[in-house]
Order: C-alpha cells, then sequence, then structure tokens
C-alpha cells in the first residue's frame, strides 16, 4: 500500500569523510516541494540534490554531482519505500575522498531511503472525486454526516438553490453515500463521478 510522510524526518551519515544529511517531507503539490528544497538546502554545503514525487509526477536534481548518482537513485529510494507526495533532500558536505558513481549513488540512494525509513508514514487512500447539489435545508445534516463516509470537501459554491459541493472520497464509500444522500434527499441528490485521485 502506498503511503507518504506524516511529518518532514532526517537522517545523518558519514560515508568516506563526507557528511551526507537527509532530510524528507510530506508534499501535495511541486510548488510544496520546490519551496521544501529552498528551504532546507544548505548553501555552504558542497551539493544539495533532491528528489519528489506526486502522483505521476516527478522531478530531481543532482545538483552538480556525475549525471544520475544522486537525483536519480533518490527517486529510487522513493519509489523503492513505495511512498508518494513526498520529497527528499540530500545535502552533502565533500571530505575529500571521492566516491565514483556507484558510490555516490548508493549513498544518496541509501540515505534517501533510510531517512523514508525513519519517518512516521501513513498509508494514502484512493479517492474519488464526486459533485452533488444539495438544498440549503439539507447542507446542515449532509456536512454532519460526510466524516462517516471519510468524504472531503474539495470546494463548495452556492446558487439562488442550495450548494454544489466537490467531494473527495474513498471509492468503496460512494454506493454508501449515495444511499444517504437519498435518504436525505427523497432521491433527488445524485452524486456525479469526476475523476480518480491518490491522496
Amino acid at each position: 500500500m502506498t503511503s507518504t510522510l506524516s511529518a518532514p524526518c532526517e537522517y545523518q551519515e558519514s560515508i568516506r569523510k563526507s557528511r551526507f544529511i537527509a532530510k524528507a517531507a510530506p508534499v501535495a503539490s511541486p510548488e510544496e516541494a520546490q519551496a521544501f528544497i529552498q528551504a532546507v538546502s544548505d548553501l555552504s554545503a558542497t551539493h544539495n540534490c533532491w528528489a519528489w514525487k506526486i502522483g505521476n509526477q516527478y522531478r530531481f536534481s543532482d545538483d552538480g554531482e556525475p549525471g544520475g548518482t544522486a537525483g536519480r537513485p533518490m527517486l529510487t529510494a522513493i519509489e523503492g519505500q513505495d511512498c508518494d507526495q513526498v520529497v527528499v533532500v540530500v545535502t552533502r558536505w565533500f571530505g575529500g575522498i571521492q566516491l565514483g558513481t556507484g558510490g555516490l549513488a548508493r549513498a544518496y540512494g541509501g540515505c534517501a531511503a533510510k531517512c523514508l525509513q525513519a519517518g512516521e508514514r501513513i498509508e494514502l487512500v484512493a479517492r474519488v472525486r464526486c459533485g452533488l447539489h444539495c438544498r440549503f435545508a439539507e447542507l446542515a445534516l449532509l456536512k454532519a454526516r460526510l466524516n462517516e463516509y471519510e468524504a472531503l470537501i474539495e470546494s463548495e459554491t452556492f446558487d439562488a438553490e442550495g450548494a454544489a459541493l466537490q467531494l473527495a472520497l474513498p471509492a468503496e464509500q460512494h454506493a454508501r453515500l449515495q444511499r444517504m444522500l437519498s435518504d436525505i434527499s427523497r432521491g433527488r441528490i445524485v452524486l456525479r463521478s469526476m475523476d480518480v485521485d491518490a491522496g
């Protein structure tokens, strides 16, 4: 089951006199990932290499290390730990001993993996996006019961008749929620599927 971190975490290791510090955090967007990278990168260090993965999107950087020796192994570590919606930055202070391309790949990938292993993780639930429209009179009751179905309100807009909600809920709750909506609206509220998302 794919998981993400519940909070930022850190791991340190010295490898042949070079010091490596890995920092990882949960992120929900590429912008959040880039902000974390900027926040934790140490400009006094030799390299600040990074990788992030959010669903089908991912990016990585070797930050001056030989091509393919840092960012790619870190992304591989994220995938190998079955993580998603995470960013990892590995900062290196060069200790004077060359590690070679294989050594670098093992160092960066290994530090990223150990950092993710040390962190607290939470499972990611695959959610489906749904839309519905309800009358004002039904809105308070509907909102009060959404937690029973692990449904998250992503957006809410109002018109003269009532409210249009966009929800994200676990796929297996879809039929149960539809039954509850039918019960409170005498069959008038219909849950429309929109798309599939993990998170």
